[in-house]
């Protein structure tokens, strides 16, 4: 989740929507919806910076394509596909980046993803890439995101209608390309804002499965991490983690609490689908993390045992330069679009969406025996461990009181308390030690161990070891 480093709301000029487009495909220009396009254009490929790249492009497994949006007017959506390195059986996971308007190039080169770049432009393998467990899908959505374009001003996304159908679109078109992942168990996975976008894509598959719409998804989980979810109860947390962590004072947390009534009333009437009302209680509800930043100072509020850097509050320079050369770009087929790291474009397009409450749909899915893993690491201050744990406690679902009384206990790796979990049924809550806002960068190994555990089914070890060692969060 990414706030903009201005107070003001970023103009439609801060970024030019229409960019200057040389691209495979090459139909950037005026779309001649007469032609019948293919709707998914992909190449294996193997990036020349690659480390110990014996291997061959076939054997490696490596797709980037673009896909035309089937409901848009001439959205073309970027993707990465990285076949397991286990086995070819393994779960397809898809990664949604938050912001929202941020790219799925970040986690690719940061977090999870088969490689970490090298100060001097090489690519080194992830020892934890989550393609060591998994077929690995990566997007840049919505439109205008990272490598995904259009050349059509409509065809921006505003809420999560737009974002959840062009997904399921593109699903639907991937795997008709990739017929022989399509009975994989597949798991939707993220962070930050995507907290918004995996719900509503879980209940969009999960309707199109129940409808028989085109080819079915084999749907088993979603993991939401550091997300925002459930504003109300997420903005009502802040003052109370940042009271704890020492960043704010008892008589801080007092003013600064007096907004709170207004805040609440702005996001019920917001609702899920309020529009001005909306925008009104973004607005309002921001001056409480505003409000708690300007006695922090210069923290990153991603992570508040450091120092912000830069717009993102991470240096992340290097993969602005990877991505700019070249041979990386002839090797991805990308021609010379302008890669959009962070978009405000798109940022300014979904805040009308921002308040919304997407928790409502995940009873639902629950009921119907699809797991949800909602983790953080708790040194985030904007998407905290607390006010997530609050969301998923208030749940209401068959299970809720179950879940509520379910003991905490060690998530073990490697013998070591790598965090603290919680779980019933579907449902599980992980509170990850020593991580920020961007567990799989900070904890690649426990990240890595987590996705393998839940997707096997085995996220409570049976281990001696953690019998009896119960504690409250």
């Amino acid at each position: 989740m990414r706030i903009p480093s201005s107070a003001n709301f970023p103009t439609t000029q801060a970024e030019k929507l229409i960019r200057q487009l040389n691209l495979f495909p090459k139909d950037a220009e005026a779309v001649d919806e007469s032609v019948v396009a293919p709707k998914i254009v992909e190449k294996r490929f193997r990036f020349p910076n690659l480390a110990d790249s014996g291997v061959s492009v076939e054997d490696l497994g490596h797709h980037a394509g673009y896909y035309k949006i089937e409901h848009s007017h001439a959205a073309r959506m970027f993707y990465f596909f990285f076949e397991s390195r286990s086995n070819q059986s393994d779960p397809v996971v898809i990664w949604l980046t938050g912001g929202p308007g941020c790219s799925s190039e970040l986690a690719v080169f940061y977090e999870n993803g088969p490689f970490t770049i090298a100060d001097n432009m090489s690519l080194v393998l992830n020892e934890y890439g989550w393609d060591k467990a998994s077929n690995l899908l990566y997007v840049d959505q919505p439109t205008g995101t990272g490598f995904s374009y259009s050349s059509d001003r409509r065809d921006l996304r505003h809420d999560e209608l737009g974002v959840s159908n062009d997904l399921y679109d593109f699903l639907q078109a991937f795997f008709s390309e990739h017929p022989q992942f399509a009975t994989n168990d597949f798991y939707i996975t993220g962070e930050s804002y995507a907290g918004h976008y995996i719900p509503a894509f879980a209940a969009r598959v999960h309707r199109g499965n129940k409808a028989k719409e085109g080819i079915h998804i084999n749907l088993k989980g979603f993991a939401i991490g550091n997300g925002l979810t459930d504003p109300a109860i997420q903005y009502k947390a802040y003052t109370d983690y940042a009271l704890e962590m020492g960043i704010i004072q008892e008589s801080d947390q007092k003013r600064i609490n007096k907004i709170l009534p207004a805040c609440e009333l702005a996001i019920k009437l917001c609702g899920t689908d309020g529009k001005i009302t909306c925008m009104a209680s973004y607005v309002l509800c921001s001056t409480i993390f505003s409000s708690i930043m300007g006695i922090a100072g210069n923290i990153n509020h991603y992570d508040i045992r450091k120092k912000c850097k830069g717009e993102l509050c991470y240096d992340f320079s290097n993969m602005e330069k990877f991505l700019n050369q070249r041979n990386v770009r002839d090797a991805l087929g990308v021609g010379n679009i302008e890669f959009v790291s962070c978009s405000p474009t798109v940022y300014q397009a979904m805040l009308m969406d921002w308040m919304r409450n997407l928790e409502v749909g995940i009873p639902t899915l629950l009921e119907d025996g699809i797991k949800l893993l909602v983790y953080a690491g708790e040194y985030d201050l904007i998407c905290n461990w607390l006010g997530n744990s609050r969301w998923v406690d208030a749940m209401e679902w068959s299970g809720h009181q179950e879940y509520v009384a379910s003991p905490t206990v060690p998530f073990v790796v490697d013998g070591a308390e790598a965090g603290v979990l919680k779980t019933y049924g579907p449902l599980s809550f992980l509170k990850v030690h020593d991580a920020g806002h961007m567990v799989p960068m900070d904890q690649p190994k426990a990240a890595l161990e987590m996705l393998k555990r839940w997707t096997g089914g085995k996220l409570i070890e049976d281990d001696a070891e953690t019998e009896g060692r119960a504690e409250v969060m």
